[in-house]
C-alpha cells in the first residue's frame, strides 16, 4: 500500500496545483486504482475545476502505488440491469469527454498496471508517457465485455484499426516498450520515472501559449474529417489566434529575442 495512503481508504482521486500543472491521481491503491465510482466521481470533479481554470496550464493523470489504473471495479459491479449498465457507462462518458475535449492538455503517467478501463483512460489523454516495464492489457473479452470508455474510438486513432483489432481480440498484456512500438505510448521512461518525466514535459507546455495549446488540440481531435474540413477548421482557429493577445506577445518576444509572458487572451 501506499504510504500517504491507509489499506481501508475509500477509493477517491487526489489532486496538486504547482506552476500551472493541476496534477491528478487515482487512488484505490488495494485494487490498483480500479475505478470505482467514488474514484471516478471524485476525478470527473477536479477535470471540471481544472478545464475551468485559467491558472491551469496543463492536467497530468497518474495513479498511486505503483500502478495506474487496473479498469473497472468489477467487486463493485454486481449484477447491474441493462439500464443500470447504461447509466454506469454514461457516467464514464462524462469522464473521458473531459479528458478528450477538454481545452487543456492532459498527459497520462503510467507505472505498473493500465489495464481494461485503465488502458481507455490513458489513450484517451493526448500525451502518454510510461515507464519501460509498465504493463498495458485490453482483455476485456475475458469478462464477456467489449472495450469501454471510448477505447474503439482512442485506441484505433493512436495505433491503426488492424492493431487495435489485435490488440483487444488477443486481449494479451504489452510491455510499456512494445506500446510504444505500436504508437500507444509517446515518451518511454525508465521505471520509477514516468512520473517525473510527465512532470518536466507538463512544465514545458505551460510555458507556451494556452490558447494555442487549447486550439491546436481542439484542431488535431477534428482530422478525422476530410482535408478540406481540416483546412477550414484551421482557418477558423488561426483567425482568431491572429488577433490574440498571446500571438502579439509570442511574436514581439521572437523579434526582441526574449521568452514570452503568455496570459492565455
Amino acid at each position: 500500500m501506499s504510504d500517504t495512503t491507509p489499506a481501508d481508504a475509500p477509493p477517491t482521486t487526489h489532486a496538486r496545483f504547482s506552476d500551472g500543472v493541476l496534477e491528478l491521481t487515482l487512488s484505490y491503491p488495494r485494487r490498483r486504482n480500479a475505478l470505482a465510482m467514488e474514484l471516478r466521481e471524485a476525478l470527473i470533479a477536479h477535470l471540471e475545476r481544472g478545464l475551468a481554470d485559467p491558472e491551469c496550464r496543463a492536467i497530468i493523470l497518474t495513479g498511486e502505488d505503483g500502478h495506474f489504473c487496473a479498469g473497472g471495479d468489477i467487486s463493485g459491479m454486481g449484477r447491474p440491469t441493462a439500464m443500470q449498465g447504461r447509466r454506469r457507462m454514461m457516467s464514464g462518458h462524462r469522464m473521458v469527454r473531459l479528458l478528450v475535449e477538454g481545452e487543456k492538455p492532459v498527459i497520462a503517467a503510467v507505472e505498473g498496471h493500465a489495464a481494461g478501463a485503465g488502458i481507455s483512460m490513458a489513450a484517451a489523454c493526448d500525451i502518454v508517457v510510461a515507464s519501460r516495464e509498465a504493463v498495458f492489457t485490453c482483455s476485456f473479452n475475458k469478462v464477456g465485455l467489449v472495450p469501454d470508455l471510448g477505447a474503439a474510438w482512442t485506441v484505433s486513432r493512436r495505433i491503426g484499426l488492424g492493431r487495435s483489432k489485435m490488440l483487444m481480440m488477443l486481449g494479451e498484456p504489452l510491455s510499456g516498450e512494445a506500446a510504444a512500438g505500436l504508437g500507444l505510448v509517446d515518451q518511454l521512461a525508465e521505471p520509477g520515472k514516468a512520473l517525473e518525466a510527465a512532470r518536466d514535459m507538463a512544465r514545458r507546455i505551460a510555458a507556451r501559449s494556452p490558447l494555442s495549446n487549447a486550439m491546436t488540440k481542439t484542431l488535431l481531435n477534428r482530422t478525422t474529417g476530410t482535408l478540406g474540413e481540416s483546412l477550414q477548421a484551421e482557418a477558423d482557429i488561426q483567425g482568431l489566434l491572429y488577433a490574440s493577445e498571446d500571438f502579439v506577445e509570442g511574436s514581439s518576444a521572437f523579434l526582441e529575442k526574449r521568452q514570452p509572458a503568455f496570459r492565455g487572451g
